[in-house]
């Protein structure tokens, strides 16, 4: 076997099993707000700036606009969420919190920090958090496709 090909040498395992992780911690802090991890980051995008486009919102998150329709439909039919046309442009879909949406705010105010308890390991410490952000919002930069 060639020894680039292991699994305990591939840098994208690790990644993958880190997130698979998160997600998973995230779910029990998250099913106290009757929400999903991506509803979560959509909710996180919107209580940032509301009336967004679903273009920005899929932009915010990396991901493609159909990927977040169907999410933001089921949002919707939840009462998180509504979706309406753009003033200027008709073909634009406008997504806006509601008082449901905007009320889970406080509900979440503390998940950053009981998630930050969750993984607080002695690689990650308060004085390289932000080194460990820059490295990798410069890698989320260099493997984003042109397009974005």
């Amino acid at each position: 076997m060639y020894e680039q090909l292991k699994l305990e040498n591939q840098l994208c395992f690790r990644f993958y099993t880190i997130s698979r992780l998160i997600t998973q911690a995230y779910r029990p802090l998250l099913s106290r707000l009757g929400v999903t991890y991506p509803q979560y980051l959509v909710l996180l995008v919107l209580w940032e700036k509301d009336g967004q486009p679903v273009n920005d919102i899929a932009k915010h998150l990396c991901l493609e606009t159909n990927t977040v329709t169907p999410l933001l439909k089921r949002m919707e039919q939840e009462g998180l969420v509504t979706r309406h046309q753009g003033e200027r442009d008709s073909r634009q879909v406008i997504v806006c919190l509601t008082e449901k949406g905007l009320k889970l705010e406080e509900s979440a105010r503390d998940i950053p920090a009981e998630m930050g308890a969750n993984y607080a390991c002695s690689a990650i410490t308060r004085d390289n958090v932000g080194d460990l952000f820059q490295t990798l919002d410069s890698l989320t930069e260099t493997l984003k496709p042109e397009k974005q």
